[in-house]
Order: C-alpha cells, then structure tokens, then sequence
C-alpha cells in the first residue's frame, strides 16, 4: 500500500523553479537587511537590492543634489560600513544578489566582495570571491534613454563596463557582471520590437567594446558572452511576451554563434531575468493589477525554452507609493503558487510547434533584425545614443501609446473604461496603504558619513583616490584601484567625484525636439490649441511652459509626454532634461520668461523640492507664475503641496495629457487675470 494515488504516482519530475527576488531597499541599510532577512524567511531564494538616487548617481548624502533624496526610493550605501550592516547575517557566499545599479556598479560591486571578505576572515579572498553569485545591472546606455542614471560620457561608461566584465570573468566567474536592461526601454515607450532591437545593439557594443580592449584572450571570450545577462520587462499582453521571449532567445543564439564565434551552446543561452511591468500599474482601482501581475508573471514563465532564470513581481499599489512588507508578501506568494503549486515545471516546452507562435516570433525577428541593421548603420548604439536616435524613437513611440489610451483604441480596465467601481477595501485608507520612507534617514545618512570620515585613515584614502585618478587617466583596469578605494575606507561620492574629474559628466539628448507627437488633433486637442492660441493673443505673446525634472530622479517619460503634449497643443516648451537643482529651474524659469512651471518627481522627494521651487519663484519675483506638479503624490501630500502655493497636482490617474494641457490654460489664465 501507499499514500499516493495512481495520477500522482505517475506525475513527472519537476524542473528547478527559478529564483525568486522582490526588488527591495528603503530608508537605511539597517531597515533594508531587516526587509531582506523577513523576506528570505519567507520562502525568496534571492536578494534584489534598490539602492537609493544619490548612490546610483554617485553623491554623498551631504551633497546639495541629493536634497531630499536620501532613502526615498531605495537603501544609501555611502561606504563600507554601510555596505557591511545591509547584509548583516546574510552569508554572501551562499547568497545569489541582484544589485541594480549601473553607472557606480564597479563601487558597489567591490563593496560587496570586501563585505564578503569580511564575512570569511578564515577564507582567502580570491577564494571569496570564486563564490560569489549575483548581478550588477551595470547597463549605461538604457540609462541615457530611460532611466537617467549615467554619470559619465559614453565612452568612458563603456571603459568601466568593459573593466568589469575583463575582471569578474577571471576573479569572479559565477558573478553576471552586466544586465542588458530591456525593462527601462519597454517603460520608455519600446514595441517589443524596439525592446529587442535596441537591446541586443547595446549587447553588440559592449561585447565590442570588451574585445577591443584586449583585456579577455580569444579562447575566453565565450566565458564573456555566457555571463552576458538580460534584464527584460513583460508586459499584459501575454501571449505578445512570450513569443518576445522566444525571438529574443533565437537572435541571441544566432548573434554570439555568427558575430563572436561562440560554439558551445551553453555559453550561447539567453539568460534573463525579469521583473513585469510597473508602468502598466494603475492608481484607479489598483486591486486589478493583481491580475495584470499574474498575466505578466505568465508570459515569462510558461514557455520552458524562454523561461526567465529570475523573477521579481512589483506590488499592487506601486503606483501608489512605496509596497508594505505585507504587500511584497503577496507578490511573492504569487510565484510560489505558480512554482509549487501548479504542474507547469513538470513539462517541456508548451508552444514547440505552435503555427500561431511560430509566425509571431518569426515577424518579432525579422522587425528586430531590421533595426538592429539600422542602428549598426549609425555606428552602434553609442552613435544611436549621441545623435539621439533611439531616444527620440521611444519617445514618439510612448506618444503613440498615450494617444492610444486616451482616445480608448487601447483600453485600461479601470482607467479609460468600466470606471464604475464599488469602494475597495485596499485603498480605504490610502495612507495606511502604503509605506512611507523614514524621513530621519536623510539626517541619519549624514551622520553616518560624518562619523564615518572621522575614523578612517585620511592618508590612505587620499592615496586611494590619487591612484584611481591616475589608473583612470591610462588604460589599466580599474577594479583594482577601486577595490583599494574601498578598502582604505573611501566613500560613494569621492569614488565617483574622482573619475568625474577625469572623465568629465554628460547630459544626454532629451528626445523631444525629434518626438512625433499626437497624429492627429482630434476634436479635443484642436480645442485646447484653439484657447492656447487665444490667451497667447490676449497675453501678446505665445504661451512657454517650462517642464522641469528638479532633483535625482531620472525617470523622465512623463516629464516627456508632458512636454510633446504641451508642444502639440501650441506651448512654447522649454525642457532641459533632469537632475536639476530648483535653483537651475528658478533660473531657467527667469530667463524664460514663462507662463507656468511643470514640475515631474516620481522619487517621493516632492515635499522637498517643490517647496523649494515655489520659494525660489517668490525671491525672483515670479511669485504669480503658477507652478503644477506631476508624480506618484499620495493625497495627503498632494493637499498639503497646493496650500503651499502649487496651482494642480496630477497623478498617474491623470491619464489624459490634453485634459491636463486644458487645464493647465485656465490655470495660465487664473494667474493673470484673464475672464
């Protein structure tokens, strides 16, 4: 006799599931491992760490840029004694990390492995690092399209990749040291086309790029291509997704057999991991995105010859703030269901054979090979990024996909149609819904550089820092000279402010200027252009919108519709990309001579910098120039931001840019005066 029946019996093995990540990092490296160690309890199988604006960007606390944004959307690690309480008790030999980070990767890459050196003093540290597992995101150049987290000229971001992959390849050889980043590009507004396409180019560049510097041998270079990692977004449309997936695997394959010589197949394999869409996430009625989660979670997990290697599910209401513990719980529940409780990992591949598969990944290569064909022809991606090229291509793409929404060609359950809805227990109480970021660890982060300079060896950081700046000015690699920086006690912003000065900084092309707006007016907009036109004439001049992005925060899509919309409905626009400060906005404001100020934060700094904004309009003289802001604003902050002085706050339930454009005139006109 046994305890099973005769189906269960004859059940077939199941695959390894993949690993299971919540992108997490809030407030202090303290909070932060607290998170992480509650979450690995839970069931997550590994770790993916959201490091705040200032570290990615590479600035100290106590810098003026990083105002307001210490801890807002991810953890401060300024140096190594924060590095060594964010992954107290979690042995990271035996941990598998995710850090998404890029253009400072190699500082935080060589803070973990001296955290882990530390972990094993009984272990020599070459050993060390031969067992280290995890990704470094380390993608430059989606950050010049998308997420705006560069530093550096391109050239020089490309150096310190390549410096990267030469090293990990032969010091840490489980370490992924780059993720070609697809997600950002999707949330910029890529087709699934544009997504692979402009992917696969960068991949093509820093392949390129590491061969060129002569630092792997020939028969090394395969080692290179099998630790090449992706980073993909999926999006609601599934079934689109899926076969997304599966060109992405098939051009992959063909790239490194025919471009690199790559012969073992192994070293050829598409390895990805993916967190599904944020930007498809909705304010109104947010309990539907539960569902949209699960579609999305599907279409990069069904296809077993397309399987995600990793997978990190965003939170119900991340377009209302920052997920609870609770909340991430849930998306993590999500996986597990679908890996242990379903029999999908006890079958091969579901699609091999598929006509309607088949048709729909051979036009998703041909479209992609196409324009990967055209951005070569441009030099590369790094051309495509200098002349602006791909930026501009996402923009009027994301323009397309608005248009769509809001003439409901595409339909947002919640949004733009079936908006009825009955009251939602989640969102009862909308600031207990979400989690707020400790608003000490600002003065906290401050503290801990302060105290932290006060102990070290002053001498022998400025020798550090002396042989990065000269490292930085041959062609040696510079991991070495880094891991010596943070050895001797060195810090995020003296890491970075270093090869600033070598390297110099960069701004790269907005995309707006080549942007194609709306196709067609509609009765709408020619409407909103019609009273744009007309206030102008009563005002004697034509009507400028300045559209500022103040801060770190880098994500500027919105800033960019925004900003196309507003040209569209008849706007002078002046937009002069991110990172600023509101001192450079107040300014550019002035010379301007503009009519109302748009402000885009989406990094939960608002009620730092808006204020500031509104302030420094005041001292100028330019107090009656109306100031809207556009972000994920909880309710309560958005009331207390228009008391302050703010004309209209707008949100991501906002989903109608000509109604705002409308809006925006009638505010133009309160201002001055105008029945």
């Amino acid at each position: 006799m046994t305890d099973t029946t005769p189906s269960e019996q004859s059940r077939p093995a199941k695959d390894r599931s993949w690993l299971m990540r919540t992108y997490a990092g809030h407030s202090t490296a303290e909070a932060s491992n607290q998170l992480y160690r509650n979450n690995l309890a839970k069931g997550q199988t590994g770790l993916s760490v959201a490091f705040d604006l200032p570290t990615q960007t590479g600035y100290d606390p106590d810098s003026a840029l990083a105002r307001g944004e210490v801890g807002k959307v991810g953890v401060p690690i300024m140096h190594m004694g924060e590095m060594r309480k964010l992954f107290d008790q979690i042995p990271l030999t035996e941990m598998n990390t995710s850090m998404t980070i890029n253009a400072t990767a190699m500082w935080l890459l060589a803070m973990y492995q001296v955290a882990a050196e530390e972990q094993n003093p009984e272990m020599d540290p070459a050993e060390v690092a031969a067992k280290l597992a995890g990704t470094t995101q380390n993608d430059i150049i989606k950050e010049y399209l998308s997420r705006g987290t560069y530093v550096f000229p391109p050239e020089h971001s490309l150096r310190l990749i390549s410096d990267m992959i030469a090293y990990t390849v032969h010091q840490i050889p489980k370490w992924n040291p780059i993720n070609i980043c697809s997600y950002h590009l999707q949330e910029a507004g890529a087709t699934p086309v544009q997504e692979i396409a402009y992917s696969l180019s960068t991949a093509i560049s820093v392949l390129d790029a590491v061969k060129a510097s002569g630092q792997v041998s020939e028969e090394d270079f395969g080692k290179v291509v099998g630790r090449i990692s992706f980073f993909v977004n999926a999006g609601v449309r599934f079934v689109e997704e899926m076969c997304k997936m599966r060109a992405f695997v098939e051009l992959w394959d063909e790239i490194t057999r025919e471009r690199y010589g790559v012969e073992d197949p192994k070293m050829r394999r598409f390895r990805y991991g993916v967190q599904v869409n944020s930007l498809g996430l909705t304010e109104a009625q947010p309990e539907n995105n539960v569902q949209r989660i699960v579609l999305e979670m599907l279409a990069v997990t069904l296809s077993k010859n397309a399987r995600a290697r990793a997978v990190q599910l965003p939170a119900w209401n991340e377009a209302l703030g920052l997920p609870r513990p609770w909340d991430q719980q849930w998306s993590l529940r999500l996986q597990q269901v679908l890996a242990y409780e379903s029999d999908l990992l006890e079958y091969g591949d579901l699609f091999d054979g598929s006509p309607v598969v088949e048709a729909k990944v051979a036009e998703l290569v041909a479209g992609a090979k196409e324009e990967i064909d055209r951005v070569q022809a441009m030099g590369g991606a790094i051309a495509a990024v200098d002349t602006g090229y791909m930026k501009s291509e996402l923009v009027s793409s994301h323009a397309r996909r608005r248009a769509a929404i809001e003439s409901g060609d595409e339909i947002i359950v919640g949004v733009n149609k079936f908006t009825t809805t009955e009251p939602s227990p989640l969102t009862a109480d909308l600031d207990a819904a979400i989690m707020v970021a400790d608003p000490r660890a600002e003065e906290a982060a401050k503290a801990s550089l302060e105290s932290w300079k006060a102990e070290r060896d002053e001498k022998a950081v400025a020798e550090a820092l002396a042989a990065l700046a000269a490292a930085a000015k041959t062609d040696a690699n510079l991991m070495e000279a880094t891991l010596v920086a943070a050895r001797a006690g060195a810090t995020t912003g003296e890491w970075a402010g270093t090869l600033r000065e070598v390297f110099g900084e960069f701004r790269a092309p907005t995309g707006v200027s080549g942007a194609v707006g709306a196709a067609e007016a509609g009765a709408e907009l020619s409407a909103v252009r019609d009273r744009v036109k007309a206030t102008g004439e009563e005002l004697g001049v034509k009507l400028r919108m300045l559209v500022g992005k103040p801060g770190l925060d880098g994500h500027s899509n919105g800033a960019e519709q925004v900003a196309v919309r507003a040209r569209d409905a008849g706007f002078e626009v002046i937009y002069q990309g991110i990172r600023l400060t509101p001192e450079q906005i107040v300014a550019a404001a002035v010379a301007e001579d503009v009519h109302v100020v748009g402000l885009s934060i989406l990094s939960g700094s608002h009620m730092s910098l808006v204020p500031s904004v509104v302030d420094g309009l005041r001292e100028a003289g330019l107090g009656d120039v109306p100031v809207i802001v556009g972000g994920i604003v909880p309710e309560s902050d958005a009331k207390t931001l228009i008391e302050s002085g703010v004309a209209a706050v707008y949100t991501p339930k906002d989903f109608s840019l000509t109604e705002i454009m409308a809006d925006i005139v009638e505010v133009i006109r309160k201002a001055n005066d105008l029945s």
